[in-house]
């Protein structure tokens, strides 16, 4: 399972639970899974190639914020080492008055099921209990 390291000062020095599917917010108009492959483009700096209607539908969940995340999984290639993510701006250090520039995800990791388990945010855990659910069906 390939999942995502926030970028960013407050993420640099978190590990367990810190991990995610690439995810972000639906623009106006946007269909679901629309979003999903924009988010994976901007957060990994290219789409790993599938079939659109390959896609497994994992359903969603609310993470402890509130935020309602929606998943899909498919099987592709993708290599961490051609990580080219999107960047955002923030002052930091606080109050400094210094903007800076930060990637929005400064890792990704292909991941067995177990780590996933330990890295992924606890809310997003079950898109991976799902995902084997599902692949056990297909066995």
């Amino acid at each position: 399972m390939l999942l995502i390291h926030p970028g960013g000062p407050y993420w640099a020095k978190k590990d367990l639970g810190a991990w995610s599917i690439p995810k972000g917010v639906r623009e106006d108009g946007e269909e679901l899974h629309e979003c999903a492959l924009r988010e994976l483009r901007e957060e990994l700096g290219a789409t790993p190639a599938f079939a659109i209607d390959a896609l497994i539908e994992l359903g969603s969940v609310r993470q402890k914020g509130g935020k309602v995340v929606h998943a899909w999984a498919a099987e592709a290639d993708f290599d961490p080492k051609e990580l080219h993510s999107n960047t955002f701006e923030m002052e930091w250090p606080p109050r400094s008055g210094i903007k800076r520039e930060f990637p929005e995800v400064d890792g990704a990791e292909w991941l067995d099921p177990e780590a996933a388990q330990r890295k992924i945010n606890p809310a997003q855990a079950i898109f991976v209990d799902r995902l084997l659910e599902h692949l056990d069906q297909l066995d």
